[in-house]
């Protein structure tokens, strides 16, 4: 059964073994997750792919050995910054909280992981599929150094995923898809104090973007997501007070639903930018496609029926952001993300974790990974 006292002892180390991204160095707390592993019999492999940067991949054998199902939190966080009032790097325990910088994104979830392990170890349990665990690096920075080359390289071979990265026992089964760009407009330049004479691109960079602005507000609707979303992210251009602007660069965010695509997005953009100016240059700086899953998958089902067994309300829903389970999408690997941190409590000065959240997290993890079945 799970030991709560063992449980928060783990996620006190883990606090404590600076993973802070960037500068980037997850060396100290790979080594722990390798031996704490290692010291329950499973086979353990250890990939870098930059100097410092340690990803754990461990295989659990399951008793037929015919479909395997991964789990992966991530080991870095990031930055604590300057606002902290207790120290980011020791864990403290304040009532029903844990306070340390990772203790909700995500070591809360990485110890909740090795503890449902060792449960299933401690009680000899044999599950149906090999069950393969995924410690992973750089996914604060977009997981170049992690995830995306394990799966790249075919380092990681999984037919199902749980990404342990959520809050509060959602369940997340969709999410946005993603596109950020830069666009370039050129204009005329001319005398500040004869503006006719040329042909201004910061205006008409505001022209463009009010009218983009104005096209996103409301509309699509989704069961677990808001409305698509534009976001101007930067904006520069001009060279002078008193000279007419002829350059304007601006960076957008695109959010897009399930069932739509960054071309459609790219369309609606070139006919606005037309309507002002033909004087232009597009760069694409990358693309994130939407991932959704059937709700009635066993990945979802198993999962519901886990925490409902522990009295415990699971939160289907979707992510607004970008999260590392699209890049399953591209593989063909279903997956789902879990977790069971506190919400609004990542990437925040003082962050910290319900304790009774982490207790049930573990049981809930336990449960799930008995019950799983695959069609």
């Amino acid at each position: 059964m799970v030991n709560k006292k063992r449980l928060i002892k783990t996620l006190q180390t883990l606090i404590s073994l600076d993973s802070q991204n960037p500068p980037g160095d997850e060396r100290k707390i790979a080594e722990f997750v390798r031996k704490y592993l290692k010291n329950l019999g499973l086979k353990i492999k250890t990939y870098t792919f930059s100097h410092k940067r340690v990803n754990i991949v461990a295989t659990l054998p399951g008793e037929k050995r015919l479909k395997s199902l991964l789990l992966t939190p991530h080991l870095d966080t990031v930055p604590a910054g300057a606002s902290w009032k207790t120290p980011a790097l020791k864990a403290k325990i304040t009532g029903n909280r844990i306070y340390g910088l990772g203790a909700t994104d995500c070591k809360g979830n990485l110890a909740c992981a090795l503890e449902a392990i060792n449960v299933l170890v401690e009680d000899g349990v044999n599950l149906d599929y090999d069950l393969i665990f995924a410690a992973t690096a750089d996914e604060e920075s977009g997981s170049a150094l992690g995830l995306i080359p394990l799966l790249e390289r075919k380092l990681l071979k999984a037919d199902a995923a749980v990404v342990l990265d959520a809050d509060e026992f959602e369940i997340v089964i969709t999410q946005k898809g993603l596109m950020h760009l830069s666009v370039r407009l050129a204009g005329k330049k001319a005398h500040g104090a004869y503006p006719w004479l040329g042909v201004n691109a910061i205006n008409l960079a505001a022209k463009i973007i009010t009218d983009l602005e104005t096209q996103h507000r409301g509309g699509i609707k989704h069961k677990y997501l808001r409305a698509p979303t534009i976001n101007v992210g930067t904006i520069k251009g001009g060279d002078k007070v008193n000279v007419v602007s002829d350059w304007c660069e601006f960076e957008l965010d695109f959010r897009f639903l399930p069932g739509s695509t960054e071309k459609e997005a790219l369309r609606s953009l070139r006919e606005t930018i037309t309507k002002y100016t033909r004087n232009y240059k597009i760069k694409i700086q990358g693309i994130q496609d939407p991932y959704s899953i059937d709700p009635d998958h066993p990945l979802v089902s198993s999962l519901v029926s886990a925490m409902r067994s522990l009295s415990i309300k699971p939160r289907i829903s979707g992510s607004e952001g970008a999260t590392v389970i699209t890049f399953f999408k591209a593989r063909g690997i279903p997956a789902i993300a879990t977790g069971f941190g506190t919400e609004g409590c990542a990437h925040i000065a003082d962050e910290y974790a319900g304790l009774d959240n982490l207790y049930n997290g573990a049981k809930v993890l336990v449960e799930f990974l008995k019950r799983y079945k695959f069609n």
